[in-house]
């Protein structure tokens, strides 16, 4: 009779290769996860490769100066010795009230209002500018078909609201298919720059600025410029004296290193030199993004986590030229948070929207209109001039 062997420690082979098995399909189940995972991968790279492709082949991008469309009706010249007002205002494309944050300053929101809302800001925006009588407006951030503002053609609606007898011009500086970052993503931008006056404007053109910004982030980001309007001027018999009255709008960058800022002053100083050297009277305003070097700002100082502005060197411009902002009230605030509710003597403000003049005009006044930022995050700035 065979002894029985004992079976401590010895490995039962059904047990065994019923464990095997298991293993075997967990391995397979395994396999399987990392495939689907590896396609899902390959299909999200594909995606954004086909993005990145189809934003590079429809990336908008202006020739280095470009004749723009003058639209309107009036023909009404400009005469020595004649008061003119100036307003420039960044409207926020209409979605930018006191209700509103943003995530590029710090905010929570990317969809910045709903349509009810963007439609109030823009009837409260109109009414102001009607209200008070300006010859010129340089208008930034005007909408024309953006998914941020519910395809409203912002500019359209604005300038229907303008006094009397008309001309404007309008450039893109911000025109991307589709924005896909962040979540929700912007979606489609067709943004710009408006000019608006009761004068003939005889020609406009959009000169482009250097873009601080590389393949593939440059995609979704604006392309600057500025805008030059001439005017006839006449003297006080209406004969042409030869000279223009040159407007001259402008958004400089916001979100760069500051080289860009640079970069884009410098291109701007040389083309609104140019006319001043001809005679011209120059009178060149919008959203600078900077605070003038000349201008006592200190009772807004920069809080820690906040957007940092840039500051503009005015000793590198020529002598020809006056810098002018009105430091009474702020003329824009911060988006790290909403302004409505919150302490206002605590908030975030800047100057950084004004107007650089030629010699021969003479500023009367200039003032920075205290809106309490109800429409858009910028204040209006009007100013009063003489052209000598």
């Amino acid at each position: 009779m065979r002894s029985k062997k004992k079976q401590f420690g010895n490995v039962d082979p059904e047990a065994e290769g019923a464990d095997s098995g298991g293993r075997a399909a967990a391995s397979g189940r395994g396999r399987k996860i990392l495939k689907v995972i590896l396609l899902i991968a390959l299909i999200l790279v594909a995606i954004a490769a086909a993005l990145v492709l189809w934003l590079s082949a429809t990336e908008f991008k202006p020739a280095a100066r470009e004749t723009l469309h003058v639209s309107g009706t009036s023909e009404a010249s400009v005469r020595q010795g004649e008061s003119l007002r100036y307003m420039t205002w960044n409207v926020g494309y209409g979605a930018l009230g006191d209700n509103a944050s943003f995530f590029m300053d710090g905010g929570d929101d990317v969809k910045t209002a709903s349509e009810k809302r963007v439609r109030a800001n823009l009837k409260g925006i109109s009414e102001q500018i009607a209200s008070e009588k300006p010859d010129f407006v340089f208008l930034q951030e005007v909408d024309t078909d953006s998914s941020r503002s519910y395809g409203i053609d912002e500019a359209s609606e604005i300038s229907g609201s303008f006094p009397g007898a008309q001309n404007s011009a309008f450039a893109y500086n911000f025109k991307v298919k589709f924005i896909p970052y962040p979540i929700p993503p912007i979606g489609r931008v067709n943004s710009g720059i408006v000019t608006l006056s009761n004068r003939e404007i005889a020609s406009a053109d959009r000169y482009r600025l250097p873009c601080p910004f590389k393949w593939p982030v440059r995609l979704g980001n604006l392309k600057r410029c500025i805008t030059v309007s001439r005017t006839p001027v006449t003297d006080s018999d209406g004969r042409k004296t030869g000279r223009e009255l040159v407007s001259v709008n402008l958004h400089l960058e916001a979100y760069d290193s500051g080289a860009g800022k640079i970069a884009q002053t410098r291109r701007f100083r040389k083309i609104i030199q140019r006319e001043a050297d001809k005679g011209n009277y120059v009178i060149a305003g919008g959203d600078f993004n900077q605070t003038f070097s000349g201008t006592d700002s200190s009772m807004y100082p920069e809080r820690k986590g906040t957007w940092h502005c840039g500051r503009l060197d005015e000793a590198s411009f020529s002598s020809d030229w006056s810098f002018r902002m009105d430091n009474s009230n702020p003329t824009c605030r911060s988006l790290d948070r909403a302004y409505k509710g919150a302490d206002h003597k605590k908030f975030q403000y800047y100057m950084i929207d004004g107007f650089i003049v030629s010699s021969n005009v003479k500023v009367r006044n200039i003032e920075t209109r205290n809106l309490g930022f109800k429409c858009t995050d910028h204040e209006p700035v009007v100013m009063d001039v003489e052209l000598e």
